[in-house]
Formats: structure tokens, sequence, C-alpha cells
């Protein structure tokens, strides 16, 4: 196996589902940056060395099917990936460029999370022992604003302290007006922010500006007053631009710094109640946020740096280099596909979108395999994914005994839009996962408030899997695009783990008798269950199918838990049983196809007792990402005979891969049983 790993898409300003754009391509100069949803959202970075013009991000011209011959682009020498950052270097007539983006998606610090403010850092340095003169450019388009190019923008700039804010929005501000999955946003303000320092100039204007640039003619030429406002984007695409003269340039590096920020103003609809993100709660504007940003810069970055190598260095020593590598490229994709902010009483809401499937919030099938690293990092966010769920639950739009599925479409949690229909539904998957989740939030940090307020809720959903988790009836559940599927062997297991999930929530709220036989209810179901189950030296996918297989990825939490309803030969069975069935990109999912989910895989293989089981079973992941044709942000359903992407991508469930590191972290807690 190589020891770099190629990722499929290359994560560079991850904030929210809306704010997230990544280089689909092997070199940034390679394709223009893209929106997760694959739309173009441009970024263009352009270096003049000796009055030579070479690029290092994107392309000048914005229309493809304009015949323009592009300066050339500088040679990219590197690319790391860590958690927080991404940098490239480039290098071209003896000068090297290193441009770094971070976005500090620190889980402990929640007013730094929500912070809708990305850093771009450019360091450029002689390598060839001569000075050379350098004048870097950098420009994003209105692209970023608007959900198609058609839409008109307006645009303006302000001063701040010391920084210049450019700024372009959508013409029609009309907020939070339709829900969907293929969607960008089309309203609140897109900012480029830098310092104002002399030989520093950012305008707003045509993408002509870059041609000036290639030219060496002076840019706001280009950019004149004839450029009028409002206009379609695809007029002339204006972008955001600020252009940098280093001066002659040596051996010590010339550092410069920019923010790429976008105010929401309103992020999220609540039941009715229009709601800002997190870091507006308090009624802070986009301009101090964005000076605080540059304020807090270097305190920041050098957290950001030390998260990173500790959990790189936590990654690889639990599973190896593979895994840190893994680990990696899930951590921004994971929070970028959430949005913070708070209810109208203050309490935490953790959205999250169900990218490139439905577009659904708060999916609880969603949150259940992105929990492992917010559970490592911040369980409260655990417990912001849950609420949502829980005022559906309770309300009278509600009228099933199991857990509801969602509470409506991004941005507009308003509840499930197919709540009055039961073919959508996934009853015993829901009241699984909502169980497993309250009982692991409260595991991970002790606060049990959550559990508490919501106990006649969670009692009447531990109930319902007692009487129908066993063996369920014809009925979705995660994998719903392997479709309906009867007496399914996996679910039951969630089913049994969920009602001694809720004989932990009694136990830790001093009530002993309810969790006594709330666990007995849950081993009794796990010594059925192998005897439905069980056939040879594997066990089924559905009771009453002989022949078949699957993975048990449920069994995880029984590990997590402590409470080994299902004994350690289980497990033990299972993983040489995948050990076995391993093909090229993975073990598929089960016996139908060959596909599976990258989740479930890393929960399937961190079953195995033995480490070195463990890296040979999540090996094909770390190959798949590599070597899949389809340059999507990391997907996690893909085919393991030829790394092609089924479908989903930027999905928050990637979270699920920081699972051996949470087993590993929990392993020497005294049994909770």
């Amino acid at each position: 196996m190589k020891n770099t790993l190629r990722p499929p898409a290359v994560p560079l300003v991850t904030v929210d589902p809306y704010f997230s754009v990544w280089s689909m391509a092997d070199g940034l100069t390679d394709d223009y940056t893209r929106h997760w949803t694959g739309r173009r959202h441009a970024i263009t970075g352009l270096l003049r060395i000796d009055g030579i013009a070479r690029r290092f991000a994107g392309r000048v011209e914005p229309n493809a099917e304009v015949y323009y011959t592009e300066p050339a682009p500088m040679r990219q020498i590197e690319l790391q990936v860590t958690p927080l950052s991404t940098r490239y270097v480039f290098e071209a007539e003896g000068v090297t460029l290193s441009v770094d983006f971070t976005t500090p998606l620190l889980l402990d610090d929640l007013e730094l999370l929500s912070r809708p403010a990305s850093y771009v850092r450019f360091d450029v340095r002689s390598t060839d022992g001569r000075n050379h003169d350098v004048e870097l450019y950098f420009d994003v388009s209105g692209e970023w604003c608007v959900n198609d190019s058609d839409q008109r923008v307006v645009w303006g700039q302000a001063s701040r302290d010391d920084l210049c804010l450019l700024h372009i929005e959508h013409e029609d501000q009309r907020m939070l007006h339709r829900s969907g999955d293929d969607l960008r946003i089309e309203w609140g303000r897109f900012y480029l922010a830098c310092q104002e320092a002399e030989g520093t100039q950012a305008r707003i204007g045509p993408a002509s500006m870059r041609k000036a640039f290639v030219r060496g003619e002076p840019i706001e030429e280009a950019a004149e007053n004839s450029f009028a406002m409002p206009r379609a984007v695809r007029d002339g695409y204006p972008v955001m631009s600020v252009s940098f003269a280093l001066g002659s340039v040596g051996p010590g590096t010339v550092s410069r710094l920019v923010a790429l920020a976008y105010d929401d103003v309103l992020s999220v609809e609540y039941f009715g109640d229009q709601r800002p993100a997190y870091w507006r709660r308090n009624g802070m504007t986009a301009e101090v946020m964005i000076a605080a940003a540059f304020a807090e810069h270097n305190e920041i970055i050098q957290r950001c740096a030390a998260f990173d190598r500790q959990l790189l260095a936590d990654a690889e020593k639990t599973g190896g280099a593979a895994y840190a590598d893994l680990l990696a490229l899930s951590y921004r994709q994971a929070i970028a596909a959430h949005k913070l902010t708070t209810d109208r009483d203050g309490n935490l809401l953790f959205l999250s979108k169900e990218c490139y499937s439905n577009g659904c919030i708060a999916t609880v099938d969603v949150s259940y395999p992105s929990m492992p690293l917010f559970l490592l990092y911040n369980p409260e966010l655990v417990r912001g994914m849950m609420r949502p769920i829980f005022a559906f639950a309770s309300s009278d739009a509600w009228s099933f005994d199991f857990a509801p599925h969602d509470a409506g479409q991004y941005p507009l949690a308003n509840g499930q839009v197919y709540a009055s229909s039961i073919e959508g539904q996934m009853p015993v998957e829901e009241c699984g996962n909502m169980l497993i989740m309250a009982a692991a939030a409260g595991l991970a940090d002790g606060n049990t408030g959550l559990a508490e307020e919501y106990e006649d809720i969670l009692r009447k959903w531990a109930d319902y899997l007692i009487a129908h988790g066993l063996d369920p009836e014809n009925q979705l559940c995660t994998d719903d695009f392997a479709g309906h599927l009867a007496s399914n062997a996996n679910l039951s297991v969630k089913a049994a783990v969920g009602v001694a999930a809720y004989a932990l929530i009694c136990r830790t709220a001093g009530r002993e008798a309810e969790a006594a036989r709330y666990l007995e209810a849950a081993r009794q179901m796990a010594a059925s269950w192998e005897e439905l189950a069980e056939e040879g030296p594997r066990y089924k996918l559905a009771f009453g199918q002989e022949g078949t297989w699957s993975l048990k990825y449920n069994l995880i939490w029984d590990v997590l838990f402590g409470t080994e309803l299902f004994g350690r030969h289980i497990r033990e069975k299972e993983v040489i049983w995948y050990l076995a069935r391993r093909q090229r990109y993975g073990v598929p999912l089960d016996s139908r196809e060959n596909y599976t989910k990258s989740d479930w895989l890393v929960w399937a293989a961190s079953l195995a007792e033995d480490d070195d089981d463990f890296r040979t079973l999540i090996e094909p992941l770390w190959r798949f990402a590599d070597e899949t044709p389809d340059r999507v942000p990391f997907s996690d359903w893909y085919r393991t005979d030829n790394a092609r992407q089924m479908n989903f991508q930027h999905r928050s469930v990637v979270g699920g891969l920081f699972i051996k590191l949470l087993k590993d972290r929990w392993a020497n807690r005294a049994p909770l049983v």
C-alpha cells in the first residue's frame, strides 16, 4: 500500500451545509473549486514572479466554452490534509508558495465552532538563492452566494479598524423560503476580508480582473464603473479579489492572510421560529465576528495545530497510519454537514443536513452513525442532535409510538414532511438509535438532564422495542437503499441494545429496579437472537433466510456499554467471517450486493479484539478513498469491487469512523452493569 492518501475531494472552506467548498481534483489548478453538491464555487489564485504569471488555484477564464490560454500552473509539490487544515505547496520560477486553508472547527469551543469564518494563509519565499519580485492575486466568485448563476447579486466594501471587508450578496434576500437537498444558499452576505496595508488592493469587479493581473495591467481598469450592479452572476462573473504586492522576496517567508466568511443572518426555521446561528444569538454582527477572527488568528492556528497533532497521534496509535488518514479526511466533513444554533429558550441545537440523499434535517439515523466523533469531544452536541426529535415526538403532529425519522427538510425543522404515513418510517431503527444516543451522551459526560426530561418518551420507545424489536416486521432500517426487510438480524441487535441502553439510563437516574427489569428483557432478547440468527460460521442477514449474512455493526454498542448481551464468541465469529469476505475496497454490507457503507465497515471492524484484524479490515476503505474515480466529498456508500460511488457525499455519518478511537478511550472505564 502506498503511503500518501489521494483524497477523493479536498476540504478547503468547510463551515456548514451551505458554506462548504472543496477541490475535487488532484491539483488545485486542475478544476474550478466546487460546493459539495458539485456546483462551481470558484476560487482563483495567481502568482506573478518577475513579471511571469502562474496559476496556483482554479482558472482565469470563467466560461469553459470560451477559448483562452490559461497561464501555466505552478507545480504542486505537496498536499497535506489534517483534521482542521489543508496545505498545498507549489513552486515555480525559484519561488515556493504555501497555501493553507484552515477552518477552526474545535468542538470544545462552541463560539469558535459556530463562527462562519475560514482562513486562507499564503507563505511565499525564494528557494533558488535569488530575490524575486512577487505579486499575489486571489479571488472568490459571486457563485458562492446564489443557488444558480442566473440570480443577480449586489456588492459593497467597508473598513473596520485595519481590515478591508468586501461583501457580495443575492439581490433578493428572501430567507429560509425553500428547502431541499441539491440547493445552495441564496440569502445572507458573503465576505472576503484582508488587512489593509501598503501594497494590498482589494476590489470587487468582473472576472476579467484576473486577465488584467496576468498581463501586468492595473486591475482598476478592468473594474471600472461600467460594471454596474445588480447583475446576474453569469454576466461578467463578479468576484471579490485581493492582490498583494510582496516586493522583493528572498529566503525569508513573506505571509499574508485572507478570511472568507458568510453571515447567513437566519440559519434555520425551528418549529416556526426563524433562528440565527449560535454565534449571532447575542446580537454579534458579522463585522465584529470577522475582526475577532483576525485578532485571534495566531492563537487559533496554534490551537488547531495542537489538536491536529494530538488527534492524528491518537488515531495512529489506535488504528495505524491508514486510520489516521481516514479520520483527517472525515473530521471537517462530519461537522460541516451540521448547523449550530439554539431554540428560543437557549437550548443547543446541532442540526444535520442529510446531504445527497433527501435533504432531511436532524435525521436520527444520520445522527446515530455520526455520534462517535461528538462523544469524544463534546457530548452536548449529541444532545443538540436529539432535541428536535424529542420536541417533534412530543407534539400533536406525531401520533406513533415509535421515534420519528427526522424533523423536516433542511433548513426547515418544522416536523417530518411525511409524518402521517407509515410507509417511510423506521420504527425499530429510530427507537434504538435514540435510546442508544441518550445513554451514550449521558455516559460520556455524566449529564443526564435531557434523558430525565424525556424519560416517559424514552420508556415508551424501550417498550416498543421489547414488543416489536426481536423479530422486526417488514420495514426500513437506516440502510433504506436496500429496501424493506422483515426479520432483519442486525436491526434486532439494535433493538436489544436499545433496551439495554434504557436500562443504563434508569440506572444512572437511580431507578435500580426498573433498570434490572429492562436489562433482563434485553438479555432475553439477545439469547433468542442467537438461536434465530446462527447459521454455522456466521449469523444470518434475516431470520429464516438461509445462506445469508450481513455486517452486525450494531453490536459495537454492546461492547462500548459493557452490557455483554451478546457473547464474545459471536463477535469473534463475525470478525472471522468479515476477514474472509474482504474485497479490494472493503467488506460488502451484506450478501445481497457488492457495496458497503464506510461508517458501518469501521464499526464492524471495531468488533475485532485484535488490532491487526481491525487494520486489515479498514485498509480497503483507505484504498477506496485513494483510488475511487468519483471525485466527491468522502462518500459513505460505494461498491467494494470497483470503488465507484453508489450515492451519498458530504454526509455527517463519516463521524462514525471515530468509533475505534472512542472504543479505546472507553476501554478502561468501570463496568456499567
